[in-house]
């Protein structure tokens, strides 16, 4: 099944309704970074939070964590990093385009579209040259090499480094894992594609501490609860599917690797929106030697010292939240209505609005009992309020941010205090005791 390509539509409802807007946009923008507005700060925070509730809160061998961006420029020496986390790059003479000389295929050169950067006969392309990925920043009043650091690339080294330090205070026993959601940049010669690809995104990561010889056992156990995850979230079993890195693509350090990969539709297609690596004992022995500080484990119990294998689930926040985009947008015809529909069937969960309140008309109290309403379940729930237009075009307004419950408060409620809840996905309506509306949405929006 080929699934239809709805990027440009979705970046022009992101826009309009509040999720995503290109950063500093009134300057122009810059390039490949996005500011999250009021909804799509709520919905990705949703996600973060069904992620650590799944990692953290439900289990009790795994611990939190929130390290630092800036870390000792030793720690990416040890991680490779420094020497190995560069692109092949090239660059035109003429167009001053600059491209990945390992992706060309994939590139368009910007003077003739129909060719590839190279093919184009006023293209002059430079010997490709490796360019570190790594933003570089100094730390201090001077600008001199020795004060050198780097923006983090990805978050797991602060997991790595902090190992001993989490093990020892929570006194927790190998097999036990560190979870950490935060922010990592990449210097991307070729982001794009909204924000499946950006210089800025958010990772939320999760190294888990094995024993030598149990690693691969492991391995498949999370293989399968990220995929889990990943259909729990709501996206469709028909969209996911995983990619096992063959020989050519394992990293040095990696025994086997595996991507959940999800199909986003049109030429963009299955994309990786998370990584489970095997990443055996590489990162505890480098950083073992680079530091000079034993990262060793002391099991007790058995009288004996190593060096645990990591098992690595590694999530894009910012790409989990547009396949999750991707997967609820449609359109559906309605019946009576030419316009039709556009509908993002959100899991409830991740909507960033649970319920939205109408009063029927600004009159006989409904505008008041609307509000109480809406006082009432905000203590519970993210809720909107809505007295403007018609109904029908409250409804569409909803339905196009995932609003899973729309609550009307019309003339028979003030009489006899019920109100009419509408479904976004079948549009069915019921009608609810007012007192009882809380305790219904829970049951309804419980993940």
């Amino acid at each position: 099944m080929s699934h239809p390509d709805v990027m440009d539509k979705l970046v022009s409802l992101c826009k309009r309704r509040g999720f995503i807007f290109q950063s500093s946009e009134i300057y122009g923008g810059t390039g490949s970074v996005w500011d999250y507005g009021p909804l799509g700060v709520e919905l990705k925070k949703n996600i973060k939070d069904r992620w650590w509730h799944a990692m953290v809160r439900s289990r009790d061998d795994i611990e939190g964590l929130d390290a630092a961006i800036l870390m000792h420029p030793r720690t990416w020496e040890a991680s490779g990093h420094v020497a190995g986390f560069v692109d092949p790059l090239v660059d035109c003479k003429t167009c001053k385009g600059r491209f990945r000389a390992d992706k060309l295929e994939d590139a368009r050169c910007p003077q003739k579209p129909s060719k590839q950067p190279g093919q184009h006969d006023a293209c002059q392309l430079t010997e490709a040259r490796q360019f570190n990925l790594m933003f570089k920043t100094h730390m201090g009043a001077l600008e001199e090499s020795a004060s050198i650091v780097y923006l983090r690339p990805e978050t797991a080294q602060g997991i790595f480094v902090n190992f001993l330090n989490v093990q020892q205070s929570m006194r927790q026993k190998v097999p036990f894992g560190i979870a950490q959601i935060g922010k990592a940049f990449r210097n991307e010669i070729t982001p794009g594609n909204f924000i499946f690809r950006t210089r800025e995104f958010e990772q939320m990561e999760m190294q888990f501490f094995v024993e030598p010889g149990t690693d691969m056992e492991w391995f498949e156990t999370w293989k399968a609860l990220r995929m889990q995850w990943h259909l729990d979230l709501g996206l469709s079993p028909d969209r996911l599917r995983f990619h096992q890195h063959t020989a050519g693509e394992l990293a040095h350090y990696a025994r086997a690797a595996f991507d959940v990969t999800f199909d986003f539709g049109g030429t963009l297609g299955y994309q990786e929106i998370e990584g489970v690596h095997n990443r055996s004992d590489f990162d505890l022995t480098q950083h073992q030697q680079y530091s000079s500080k034993k990262l060793e484990y002391f099991d007790q119990v058995n009288n004996k010292r190593y060096v645990p294998y990591v098992i690595e689930t590694s999530v894009g926040a910012d790409r989990v939240t547009l396949a999750a985009l991707v997967n609820a947008y449609r359109e559906e015809a309605v019946e009576g209505e030419a316009e039709g529909r556009v509908v993002l069937g959100l899991h409830p969960s991740i909507a960033p609005i649970k319920a939205a309140i109408f009063p029927l008309t600004k009159k006989d109290g409904q505008p008041e009992m609307a509000k109480t309403l809406l006082d009432d379940l905000r203590g519970a729930f993210t809720v909107d309020y809505d007295e403007t237009g018609s109904i029908g075009k409250r409804y569409r307004r909803q339905d196009e941010v995932g609003t899973p419950y729309c609550i009307t408060v019309d003339g028979q409620s003030t009489g006899d205090h019920t109100v009419t809840v509408r479904d976004r996905d079948s549009l069915a309506q019921e009608r609810v005791d007012a007192s009882q509306l809380r305790a219904y949405l829970a049951a309804k929006l419980l993940p």
